[in-house]
């Protein structure tokens, strides 16, 4: 019987008034409280979260790192009090005409959306480099509540996909960190020739092997300390693989090169280690490509990147224009993420959650599923 009251108003009527969600009011103070569900806006959609990846920059904004909390060379850029979590997938419980024709989804979509929402009228924006947005709006970081929370809005700005429900939930929230990663390797400019090194086996780069394989270069080297997380490079794509506490990847790479050294660098480790061992091990006129979010500044001689090699360093930052790319390898199985995706906890155990990134020897892939069960 129609009773005059629409599909969508019965299904906001459903709608709870509160949920549960991680708030983070500052350095090491995250707090799981109980919260409004957020209202949408016109042309906004409100989606609940089925899953939400811990990355390492959350890791680092949790402790405190001055890239986000700023020092005296950097100004705080995270604004609190909100809600983290920027690598999410979830479905679309409401929406309206205008949404459905600005994305063209409907009720029951799973889509994600990508971490930044970019203002879309700075000389970036207006020239295609949405990714570097002057204004920067993130969820999870900065005037965008994020994905830690049992229901999030994507605002009008916001850029959305949609991806296969078939799929795991925590499988398809790794949309966002294989963009990232498929975002450096694009950076790399990789040729079938090269011999390309990846530092570090963990999401970013497992993601950048996967990438770096769909190139078909002439070698792909995994580094890592941890044989795990190497087996799974060779079963993503690594063609070799050096454990770092026992080789000395420098001298073992200038041996497999003629002595000349890698083209390709490719750094997602995090680690300031990392960085002159790329430097080192990179031939003349060779390529570097730098991903990750440090905790601290890190020092290298520049003379190593000018008057000994003339390389060309380059920075990578979030995934532009790689999303497609990587919801169709996650939609194809081209990575082995029940492997890569270790652990899938409720949104109560988010502590645990951040603890197991920080240590690093139990998990890969650290995933909250703030419904409760995966």
């Amino acid at each position: 019987m129609d009773n005059g009251v629409s599909a969508q108003e019965q299904q906001t009527a459903t709608l709870p008034k509160t949920m549960q969600a991680v708030v983070c009011y500052g350095p090491e103070d995250y707090r799981l409280e109980e919260i409004e569900v957020p209202t949408r806006g016109p042309g906004e959609l409100l989606v609940k979260v089925e899953a939400v990846g811990i990355c390492a920059s959350d890791l680092k904004c949790y402790h405190g790192a001055a890239k986000f909390w700023g020092d005296a060379n950097r100004e705080q850029w995270i604004v609190t009090p909100v809600v983290p979590g920027h690598e999410f997938t979830g479905t679309v419980v409401e929406l309206d005409d205008a949404a459905r024709e600005h994305w063209g989804v409907e009720v029951g979509d799973r889509v994600v959306g990508e971490q930044i929402v970019p203002c879309w009228e700075c000389r970036y924006c207006t020239t295609g480099n949405y990714h570097m947005c002057q204004v920067h709006d993130m969820f999870g970081f900065r005037h965008f509540n994020g994905a830690m929370a049992e229901y999030m809005v994507y605002p009008q700005r916001s850029i959305v996909h949609k991806i296969s429900s078939d799929l795991p939930a925590a499988h398809a929230a790794f949309t966002e960190p294989l963009s990232c990663a498929l975002h450096a390797v694009e950076r790399a400019q990789i040729t079938f020739d090269d011999v390309v090194v990846v530092a570090g086996a963990g999401p970013i780069g497992l993601g950048m092997i996967a990438g770096a394989a769909a190139k078909f270069p002439a070698e792909i080297i995994a580094l890592d300390m941890d044989e795990r997380k190497l087996e799974l490079a060779k079963r993503t794509g690594a063609t070799m693989t050096i454990n770092i506490a026992e080789e000395d990847a420098v001298a073992k790479i200038k041996e497999l090169t003629d002595g000349y050294g890698a083209d390709v660098y490719l750094e997602g480790t995090g680690h300031p280690s990392a960085v002159p061992q790329g430097l080192n091990l990179l031939r003349k006129l060779g390529r570097f490509v730098e991903y990750s979010v440090f905790k601290d500044d890190v020092s290298v001689d520049w003379s190593i990147i000018s008057d000994d090699k003339e390389l060309d360093v380059l920075g990578a930052h979030l995934g532009p224009r790689c999303w497609p790319a990587a919801i169709r390898m996650v939609e194809q199985g081209r990575l082995p993420l029940d492997d890569i995706v270790t652990h899938q906890l409720p949104i109560t155990e988010f502590k645990r959650g951040i603890d197991l990134v920080d240590s690093g020897r139990e998990s890969i892939k650290v995933s909250l599923i703030p419904g409760g069960q995966p």
